[in-house]
């Protein structure tokens, strides 16, 4: 469980400092962009009240809160379902990734009231009009470690 907790830690301070130094001492908030290398990568900040790309964002309060609590909750879930069972050691790092980027995610959806998102990804003449952030990236490789090297619950 040591690979597990130091990954969620090591996701969790990444993305949270990734925040502050990009959001509020590069001040993209109120500059709302800065190429980087342009057309390659680029910050755009993006404020998600939703899910993955603004899905669900209307009632903002009442989704901001029970975004919260899915988050919260399935961090739970994956912790106890890895504590619990016999898992290999990159299965553990994945669901420390999972948890990390959503615990990471919900924190800013308790104090900014919605995710911020600034990364942006652009290549080959295609214009990418999304943005994401480190507990994205965390969380959809924390998911996909899961799907491929998660075994069978191995304890009864």
């Amino acid at each position: 469980m040591r690979a597990f907790s130091l990954t969620a830690l090591l996701v969790f301070v990444l993305d949270q400092a990734s925040k502050v130094w990009i959001v509020q001492i590069l001040n993209l908030r109120e500059l709302l962009r800065i190429d980087v290398l342009p057309p390659l990568l680029n910050l755009r900040m993006a404020w998600n009240q939703g899910i993955n790309f603004g899905l669900f964002s209307g009632q903002a309060e009442l989704t901001r809160w029970l975004l919260v609590v899915l988050s919260v909750g399935i961090s739970a879930a994956v912790t106890i379902w890895l504590v619990r069972s016999d898992q290999p050691r990159r299965a553990l790092i994945a669901g420390g990734a999972l948890v990390g980027g959503a615990l990471g995610n919900a924190l800013d959806r308790v104090f900014y009231g919605a995710v911020a998102d600034f990364l942006n990804l652009s290549c080959c003449g295609i214009s990418n009009p999304f943005s994401f952030n480190v507990a994205d990236i965390a969380i959809f490789a924390g998911a996909l470690g899961l799907v491929l090297f998660a075994g069978p619950n191995k304890t009864p």
